[in-house]
């Protein structure tokens, strides 16, 4: 049991003394908040089962005991274990939407939320999108996004990992798009010949091998399978750009999420024209091609897949 901390008794009070706890044990944030305080009080109303925007007039509330020790005992294992809070809590958001997550997904934060909530404009004419594909969906956060905002479209989750699927079943449930999602299990593109899709976006494994090893420990909380990209972090990208055109409609786009490895793609691929976004909320790292694009590109891909 973790102890309890004398003379604390409101929310308030407690938000500041797991604030304070995570900033002297040098925590990293970076899954879903970026700062002690936000941390904290993600924990703290989590644990009191109480929704983020919860009025200010109500931090003061006084807690019982029960209550205190919930929170004490989830401050405690954030502590210890160093795992994202995301992960004690069960729970993320993303483009604006809660999604259920464990330890067999990533922690949803990528910038490719912006991106769905204008409803892929001006990139693609919004109703012209019949057709999305989410490669390596994870939590199926992106791919679900976009059929709530597009509540018109076809949506195909797809990932290599079972228990990541399971996952995203239980997100298309909580969202109430199982008539136009579906979920389904392949390795990249392999499981999806004569499909073809206006929009496939991906935020696929992208770190190296030297990077993965370098960063905060509440990152090797996260799978694995979904961070490591191989040696510098492009093995599933480059097969993504030998494959994806031909599974675009003509007028087709993709979009990719490489992060950190943004720099070594274009070292290794200069002469693809890729357009690189920008984001209000921040982030970057993430490209577009489109499918005439992608065809022009191929004998360069190519040329590096067989070296």
């Amino acid at each position: 049991m973790a102890e309890q901390p004398e003379g604390l008794v409101s929310i308030k009070d407690f938000v500041r003394w797991g604030a304070s706890r995570f900033n002297a044990h040098g925590l990293f944030f970076g899954h879903g908040t970026d700062n002690a305080v936000d941390e904290a009080a993600q924990l703290v109303l989590s644990a009191l089962h109480l929704e983020s925007d919860l009025p200010a007039a109500f931090h003061d509330c006084r807690l019982t005991s029960a209550e205190r020790e919930a929170i004490a005992a989830l401050i405690e294992r954030r502590l210890v274990e160093r795992v994202p809070a995301a992960y004690l809590t069960g729970s993320a958001w993303f483009a604006g939407l809660e999604f259920a997550v464990n330890a067999h997904v990533l922690v949803p934060r990528s910038p490719i939320a912006e991106v769905i909530e204008n409803a892929f404009h001006p990139w693609i004419a919004p109703d012209g999108i019949e057709r999305v594909l989410d490669l390596c969906t994870g939590s199926g956060c992106i791919g679900i996004a976009a059929a709530v905002y597009l509540p018109e479209a076809d949506v195909d989750l797809v990932d290599v990992s079972p228990d990541a699927l399971s996952v995203a079943r239980e997100n298309v449930e909580r969202h109430g798009v199982a008539a136009r999602v579906r979920v389904l299990e392949s390795d990249l593109f392999d499981g999806l010949r004569g499909n073809r899709y206006d929009v496939i976006v991906s935020n696929p494994p992208y770190v190296s091998r030297a990077e993965l090893e370098s960063l905060p420990l509440e990152y090797h909380r996260e799978p694995r399978l979904g961070l490591l990209g191989g040696e510098d972090g492009l093995d599933l990208v480059f097969r993504i750009l030998a494959e994806a055109d031909r599974f675009l409609t003509d007028d087709g786009i993709l979009i990719v999420e490489v992060g950190s490895s943004a720099e070594t793609l274009e070292q290794r691929l200069p002469e693809v024209p890729f357009t690189w976004l920008e984001f209000e909320r921040g982030g970057d790292g993430v490209f577009i091609l489109t499918r005439e694009q992608l065809v022009a590109s191929q004998p360069l891909v190519e040329a590096i897949l067989g070296s």
